[in-house]
């Protein structure tokens, strides 16, 4: 049997001392299906006629001129009212549906997830009798919390080697190398030209030329993922042929592929590797610093803050299994569907306040974007509960919170604040970095007063999201019959 609220809101035609005027409204509330609720409002008809009769005193009151043959103020009631009652119509309509509707979010507890199913335009005050209107909205999933203080949380630590300064002094270098010839087998990091054959079911969906791909962990093409490229193809070499297992992404244009494991066979043209720029005084100032000691102190901050990032995502994995391991969430796919782009937004901001590149953001950008639908729906039950632990301690982010946020990652870009900003804006993530600050605000409470069990963080686990990037698609927009 469906769930059914229903909430009668007395209500009066002039302000009282305790607040606002309330509409006289009745608001009925019943499940619509997972995380869906159908609303429907009815608004007693003296509000519609209390507000209609104000606007056309007023029109009297102010009809210089509107009226041929009358003086100011002496219209007959009824010919302005014939002559302006579809334009009062709809002025009160407009009242009366924002009014209704901001009551509506006061005295209910709806968790809304994106704006409700409603169209202004389609709605209509009738001539005579109460003023309905009814909606469809997506909410987050009604649970209950259990106590989220006091938990274990296991905690990866890691004590960086001069090794880990060098590789990732190499990552941040390499941009400013020379792309150089390399003899010998492939090897991490190196750079593969190769020509690509993709096939399904021994049939060839596609050809790619002359593809220069970096060896890391994984490979991301534009519509698919290379699981464990780095392993497979150490050790080859020029005229080797390598074929791999593509997971073609969720949202592909052709509907049969989407999903789908392909194969790709890489035949290696040639492999290079980068010949990584001297230290120069040139150089140093491009990170702020004056030695090469300094850069390698860069260098550990940044690892550092690495590690902190990961920390808080393996926190947060546990922070849910153990808050709501067995809650049986049924997440529609259309609502997973819609609610990508902000998931995928909020993932930028973290890995952005953890100080990745573009480059490293690119890369696991494209590994949660390859299954949209299951990455979604485990960033939103994340989403869901530090929510509602936000919501109970009455957490909240404030514009000095944004503000600050944004000199931080300005300071670890090396850009300005007012750019930074800029390009937020650009990209429409003000509304997600304000979301990821107050998740992490709900996660920094959680952890406060969690007991942790360390455990040592190993070679295979870092590299788990090293991720290079190319723009080739494994499967064209049209596959070849």
């Amino acid at each position: 049997m469906a769930e059914e609220s229903t909430l009668e809101v007395a209500g009066t035609d002039a302000a009282t001392a305790d607040g606002p005027i309330k509409l006289p409204q009745d608001v009925v509330i019943t499940d619509a299906g997972p995380c869906k609720k159908h609303v429907k409002v009815t608004v007693a008809r003296p509000a519609i006629d209390g507000r209609m009769n104000e606007k056309f005193t007023e029109l009297v009151r102010n009809s210089s001129g509107a009226i041929d043959g009358f003086r100011p103020g002496k219209a007959p009631r009824k010919i302005i009212e014939k002559r302006f009652q579809k334009e009062v119509l709809a002025d009160v309509k407009t009242e009366v549906l924002m009014a209704s509707l901001e009551q509506l979010a006061e005295d209910n507890t709806l968790s809304p997830l994106s704006p409700p199913n409603l169209d202004p335009a389609a709605i209509v005050i009738p001539a005579d009798g109460p003023f309905v209107y009814e909606f469809d909205i997506e909410v987050r999933p009604e649970f209950d919390l259990p106590d989220y203080k006091g938990l274990t949380i296991r905690r990866p630590v890691q004590t960086f080697t001069d090794a880990d300064v060098a590789k990732e002094t190499r990552r941040l270098l390499e941009s400013r190398g020379q792309i150089v010839p390399k003899d010998g087998a492939v090897e991490p990091d190196d750079l593969v030209v190769a020509d690509v054959v993709i096939t399904h079911d021994g049939k060839e969906l596609n050809k790619l030329s002359e593809v220069r791909v970096k060896v890391e962990k994984q490979l991301a093409l534009s519509d698919g993922v290379i699981e464990d490229f780095g392993k497979q193809m150490a050790g080859a070499k020029p005229g080797d042929t390598k074929t791999f297992d593509v997971n073609l992404s969720q949202d592909l244009p052709t509907e049969a592929l989407r999903g789908v494991k392909v194969q790709a066979a890489f035949t290696i043209q040639d492999v290079k590797t980068v010949r990584l720029p001297e230290w120069t005084p040139e150089l140093l100032s491009q990170f702020g610093v004056a030695s090469e000691d300094q850069f390698k102190e860069l260098v550990r901050a940044r690892l550092e803050r690495m590690l902190e990032y990961t920390q808080r995502q393996v926190a947060r994995q546990q922070v849910l299994e153990k808050l709501a391991g067995n809650a049986n969430w049924d997440l529609p796919r259309d609502l997973l569907a819609k609610q990508a782009r902000k998931t995928l937004s909020r993932k930028v901001m973290e890995m952005r306040s953890a100080g990745m590149s573009d480059e490293q953001i690119l890369g696991r950008q494209r590994v949660l974007e390859n299954d949209a639908i299951k990455s979604t729906a485990a960033a939103l039950k994340e989403h869901f509960v530090l929510q509602k632990i936000a919501e109970t301690e009455k957490l909240e982010i404030e514009d000095d919170d944004i503000e600050a946020e944004i000199e931080r990652i300005a300071d670890q870009s090396d850009e300005s604040p007012r750019r930074v900003r800029a390009r937020l804006e650009k990209e429409d993530l003000i509304e997600p970095l304000a979301t990821e600050l107050l998740e992490r605000r709900a996660l920094d409470l959680v952890l406060s007063s969690a007991t942790y069990e360390d455990y040592t963080l190993n070679a295979a686990d870092t590299d788990e999201n090293a991720v290079a990037t190319v723009e080739q698609k494994a499967v064209p927009e049209t596959p070849a019959s």
